[in-house]
């Protein structure tokens, strides 16, 4: 997709990931500013914790953000099935009929799958950023 000025346009894009991967997560929004990599996307997610413990509130900020983006990007390590949020976002993203992209992190090969993904059959794909830069490019609005 093109827009007037001849450059693609960036996705909006929500990354669902358990907390205890968010190192890998920092790796994946470095990514996307190398111009080696034709990885383009605003990133919906949450870079900065939520000053709250009222679980109502951060799910209304993070669902707002989950209805912004195209597309919602599962990344997945071995603990990523245990994380409620984990669950919760991708449910969310369900209902809102954002696709869902299901990729392990750098250096996993296998993991359990979180539910939904598991449910609706959703592929699993193993860390390759170069293709995750051509499923973003395929997502259409």
């Amino acid at each position: 997709m093109y827009n007037n000025y001849n450059q693609k346009e960036k996705k909006r894009v929500f990354l669902s990931f358990a907390s205890e991967d968010l190192d890998h997560v920092r790796g994946l929004r470095l990514l996307k500013d190398n111009p080696d990599f034709e990885l383009e996307f605003y990133d919906e997610s949450i870079k900065e914790p939520i000053d709250s413990n009222n679980a109502e509130y951060i799910k209304r900020v993070i669902k707002e953000q989950i209805k912004r983006a195209s597309v919602t990007v599962c990344l997945i390590s071995e603990t990523t099935h245990n994380s409620g949020w984990v669950d919760w976002e991708l449910k969310t993203s369900f209902e809102e009929d954002k696709m869902i992209i299901a990729m392990a992190i750098k250096g996993v090969e296998q993991a359990t799958l979180p539910k939904l993904i598991k449910e609706q059959n959703i592929t699993f794909w193993t860390w390759d950023v170069e293709y995750l830069a051509k499923l973003l490019n395929s997502v259409t609005e």
